[in-house]
């Protein structure tokens, strides 16, 4: 039985109209992920408990970020993650650490089993003209080394980029003009981009090559984040998009998970576990 796209339509009676219903040749994710800055303040307390009780839900990806991780012993998080059948392809790492500690990060991410760094925000002072254009060429610059390192490299998005037009051209379309589409590579937040104004459709066809990972949150109608299927966002019409066809990983994240945080994603869990496209 399977979660049929027809009933995930935006609306503010999607989630009432959830339903299932056969369908033969329907694709699904083969792994759902969990960036691990959704349940930051319990990971931060116990962080082996709390990986076996994402194991437990079902996830098999995690994406590490926030929740201290950065300090944290990265070969018992790794020991860990190995035993509970969970890996991770990816991990988010701040600017100013990629700038004045490539090299540990390097490691960190190494010994964490990822294959590909996300640079995951950019702080005020450089969200403006200036800003961005002197940091356009550290993100080419990042690639370009992490990539001698043997690992990828992808920016994340919020809606900032694409809101901050100076002189009418947005701090997204630099981005993806004035950085190597062979090296950086996008982690969509769709919420973000939605929230942002942007259509995910036309987005993300025009994106196409260059997506990485999707960041997958829900959206209510007053605009607020929503766990998967608790609000109005069509996953399923998204993902069989032609421009989908080559994300490589799907991380679950609601910034704004209430406490306790686990019913939450195990709701965004089972709702993209029953998700056919």
């Amino acid at each position: 039985m399977i979660l049929s796209r027809r009933n995930l339509l935006a609306g503010s009676g999607a989630v009432a109209a959830l339903a299932f219903v056969p369908t033969a040749s329907a694709a699904q994710l083969k792994a759902i992920g969990l960036q691990l800055y959704t349940i930051r303040d319990i990971f931060s307390k116990d962080p082996f408990g709390t990986l076996g009780q994402v194991a437990k839900i079902g996830y098999r990806e995690v994406e590490f970020g926030g929740g201290g991780y950065e300090g944290m012993d990265h070969a018992q998080l790794r020991r860990t993650m190995d035993k509970l059948g969970l890996t991770a392809p990816s991990v988010h790492i701040g600017y100013d650490a990629l700038l004045q500690r490539f090299d540990q990060s390097v490691t960190m991410a190494k010994t964490l089993g990822a294959t590909t760094v996300v640079l995951p925000y950019m702080t005020d002072e450089h969200r403006n003209e200036a800003g961005w254009t002197a940091a356009l060429p550290n993100f080419n610059r990042f690639a370009t080394d992490l990539k001698k390192a043997g690992l990828g490299f992808a920016y994340h998005n919020h809606d900032f980029e694409f809101t901050t037009k100076p002189g009418g051209v947005s701090l997204y379309e630099r981005l993806l003009k004035e950085t190597d589409p062979a090296l950086v590579k996008l982690e969509l937040d769709l919420y973000w981009a939605l929230h942002a104004g942007e259509n995910l459709t036309t987005l993300i066809e025009r994106l196409s090559q260059r997506i990485y990972a999707y960041h997958v949150k829900d959206m209510r109608p007053d605009r607020s984040m929503a766990a998967v299927g608790a609000g109005t966002v069509d996953f399923a019409a998204l993902f069989q998009l032609k421009g989908s066809a080559g994300v490589r990983h799907f991380y679950v994240e609601n910034d704004q998970a209430p406490a306790p945080y686990l019913p939450d994603i195990t709701t965004s869990f089972r709702t993209l576990r029953a998700l056919r496209f």
